[in-house]
């Protein structure tokens, strides 16, 4: 597992062995980072289920200007803290070693608003369903915001979060990416 591109690419981090986590592949990572925009202009990126944090390095390595990660396994959030030393994101990223549903009920309460949210839950659809549709709900996906899930083949997710329509879905073997953005004119958030 390593950063594809921007400022830190190359560069190689460290997979949280041992735990229920399921590391996005290289090949996955970069396919959403073609979709989703190879660069970006700052912004803030909130990753949920965040493993060994590859996700949000990447964002972060590709512009966006601060992180929030979410892991509530011990194990990879040691690798969490490696992966931002090694990247040297110390002040540029927030750990958050909690359960993503109380995260997002803490996240909401400070009211700053995402960028681009990645979710890709280790369990059932209904976790993007309550997850997306909170985080949205609430106006934490800036206007123009992404949300992008992560997901097994067998689980078919909705055509939209709120005002978030799914605007591309792909395929990599077994796995599926779904990007949602806001519908040009629909529904007001926070940004």
């Amino acid at each position: 597992m390593r950063i594809i591109s921007g400022e830190r690419r190359g560069l190689q981090l460290k997979s949280a062995s041992g735990t229920d986590t399921r590391p996005t592949s290289d090949k996955v990572k970069e396919s959403v980072f073609n979709i989703i925009g190879p660069y970006f202009d700052g912004g803030r990126v909130l990753d949920l289920f965040a493993g060994s944090g590859g996700l949000a390095l990447e964002a972060l390595s590709r512009g966006m200007d601060h992180a929030v990660m979410v892991e509530k396994d011990r194990r990879a959030q040691a690798a969490i803290i490696e992966n931002i030393g090694k990247c040297r994101y110390d002040d540029r990223v927030d750990l958050m070693r909690a359960d993503a549903r109380q995260a997002v009920r803490r996240i909401i309460s400070k009211e700053e608003p995402f960028d681009m949210v990645f979710l890709d839950p280790p369990y059932a659809r209904d976790t993007y369903y309550k997850l997306a549709g909170e985080l949205a709900g609430a106006g934490l996906i800036s206007r123009g915001g992404t949300i992008v899930c992560e997901h097994d083949r067998s689980v078919t997710l909705p055509d939209s979060f709120g005002v978030f329509g799914k605007d591309k879905e792909s395929v990599y073997g077994g796995t599926v990416i779904s990007i949602y953005r806001q519908a040009a004119g629909e529904g007001e958030t926070n940004g």
